[in-house]
């Protein structure tokens, strides 16, 4: 998941800076000294698109939201997540473990959460037949594949889960407090 959603932000990147790139270079054809100097190449290279690409703040909305639930398992699995850790550093290993137990937990019910509402969305959206303003695409797209995206999250909460109840029962770490920042 975290590939394709690396897929997908780089796909992003490269299309904002393309579109920025674009919108630069209609911005200086259509000045006056472009304008003056050389008619024929600014009209010719005008008429030929050069432009921002149409579309490119709905593609990165809908992008970005898909990618950004691709990166939630893999941060999940690592324990990725940022933690402060001000009153837990001070406190036994067993009290640490329980609390990571129910940290995740409540991570995996607020996934749990979110997917749900993502596939409501889903088909409340495919119910109306909306589309973005400018592409005309239906909505329901982007919220079907950050759904999926987020139940492969709710899958890999629910393992952690699981790992947390095993070391809290086995009073040993398996992952442990993992590479998070901490501050």
């Amino acid at each position: 998941m975290a590939l394709l959603g690396g897929a997908v932000l780089t796909a992003l990147v490269l299309m904002t800076c393309i579109s920025i790139l674009g919108r630069q270079a209609n911005t200086v054809l259509h000045t006056d000294i472009v304008q003056a100097l050389a008619p024929g190449f600014a009209a010719w290279a005008l008429g030929s698109g050069i432009g921002p690409i149409f579309g490119d703040y709905e593609i990165t909305e809908m992008g970005m939201a898909f990618a950004l639930f691709c990166f939630l398992p893999l941060c999940q699995l690592t324990v990725g997540h940022a933690r402060v850790d001000v009153f837990t550093s001070f406190l036994s290993a067993r009290v640490n473990r329980v609390l990571r137990f129910l940290t995740e937990l409540a991570l995996a019910v607020a996934l749990v959460l979110i997917a749900w509402r993502l596939q409501v969305a889903t088909s409340a959206r495919m119910g109306t037949g909306q589309t973005t303003y400018l592409l005309e695409w239906p909505v329901w797209w982007a919220y079907a594949a950050s759904s999926v995206a987020a139940w492969a999250g709710v899958v890999v909460a629910v393992y952690m889960v699981w790992v947390r109840a095993v070391e809290v029962a086995r009073g040993r770490d398996i992952i442990g407090d993992g590479g998070e920042a901490e501050h």
